[in-house]
């Protein structure tokens, strides 16, 4: 499932999007203090044959456990980077999921204070298992 050398996982995985949370996040005092929202997009790559065949909840990962490590995560402590927020994210899911072999982590803020257009400022991650969190 993991492909290390061009830098994109393949195969199966879990696919969470459009997560957003009030969160106390970023190096300005303003942020510290009044939050802001957080958009959070989450793949997490795994074998999901057995579940395929099986039709069996105890054969994959339930969406419901990567959406409360998120929500736990960009609501709890506060992380001054997007980058600390999104390592967090995908360390807590390896701790909690021995069968996810890469994450990708994508952390947005959609009202940022800056002049222009857009939908959200952020950061994405990718990480293996085997290089990450190895055993």
């Amino acid at each position: 499932m993991e492909d290390v050398g061009n830098g994109t996982p393949t195969g199966d995985k879990l696919v969470l999007r459009g997560l957003m949370f009030h969160g106390y996040h970023g190096v300005k005092p303003e942020e510290k203090k009044l939050g802001q929202k957080f958009l959070i997009d989450v793949d997490a790559w795994m074998d999901l044959r057995s579940a395929g065949k099986s039709d069996n909840i105890s054969d994959t990962t339930s969406y419901t456990a990567i959406y409360r490590i998120v929500k736990e995560v960009v609501e709890g402590k506060s992380h001054d980077l997007l980058e600390s927020v999104a390592q967090t994210i995908a360390s807590k899911i390896f701790t909690n999921h021995s069968q996810i072999s890469a994450v990708h982590v994508k952390v947005g803020k959609p009202h940022v204070a800056v002049a222009g257009s857009f939908d959200y400022l952020g950061i994405e991650i990718i990480r293996y298992r085997s290089i990450d969190a190895p055993n």
